[in-house]
């Protein structure tokens, strides 16, 4: 069996098993794009994506994800939802308890607060072109007036709160990242177009206070994403 999907409140989960396992298991957390239905998801459907699942399972590592509402901004309910992913893969799956984290783009909102969560229970943390922080997101997206509207549609659905009352948890939001730093992290960012040299600019300066060092690669180095996030994981697999 390649993948098993199943599902969990009303939202779709997907295993990705290895043909030789080691005990390992990844919980990968997507980015706007990212979906899991009922019999495929977006890492599985997108090439790029594919080519790191692919070398990941070579590896032996047991690969999870979930749909998480869809653009789900870090909210409460993907938050809840991560966690319990969790705990029933740890329960159906013969895997260490202490897994390793993917998360991209607008998943690194709900990694971040898994590792406050999951203390313990977290090996690593690789975050590909991650979301930092929300509200310095939101003040990017402030200069395209459409899509500003537009992720403003999205976050008032995913938090289940009105525009005016998210807008004045926004503006009293901290900008400290509250990273468990007992966690190896690994950054990765990938630039590839304009948006993304100005969300470097951005994590540089979240980044400052901290001993993190984004890796930065051209988009013709994707094919290394693989081995890189590999190598990366195997480092903090000598403990159990």
């Amino acid at each position: 069996m390649e993948n098993r999907n199943f599902q969990m409140d009303t939202q779709w989960n997907i295993i990705h098993y290895p043909e030789k396992p080691t005990g390992f298991g990844i919980l990968i957390i997507g980015d706007e794009r990212h979906f899991v239905d009922e019999n495929k998801c977006f890492w599985s459907q997108n090439e790029g994506k594919l080519a790191i699942i692919d070398e990941l399972k070579k590896s032996g590592y047991t690969i999870f994800s979930s749909n998480l509402y869809g653009r789900n901004w870090g909210s409460d309910h993907a938050v809840e939802l991560a966690q319990r992913l969790y705990q029933q893969v740890i329960r159906s799956e013969i895997l260490n308890n202490k897994i390793h984290l993917l998360a991209e783009g607008m998943g690194a909102l709900v990694a971040v607060r898994l590792m406050e969560k999951m203390k313990g229970q977290l090996r690593s943390v690789v975050l590909l072109n991650p979301i930092l922080s929300l509200k310095n997101h939101i003040e990017l997206e402030k200069e395209h007036k459409f899509f500003y509207k537009k992720l403003m549609r999205e976050l008032t659905s995913a938090h289940m709160k009105d525009q005016v009352t998210l807008e004045k948890e926004l503006k009293n939001m901290s900008v400290e990242l509250n990273f468990d730093w007992s966690v190896p992290i690994k950054i990765i960012n990938i630039m590839s177009s304009g948006k993304s040299y100005n969300q470097s600019k951005q994590m540089q300066l979240l980044l400052a206070k901290t001993d993190i060092n984004p890796t930065y690669i051209v988009p013709e180095k994707k094919k290394q994403l693989g081995y890189m996030m590999k190598k990366f994981f195997n480092q903090y697999e000598k403990l159990l």
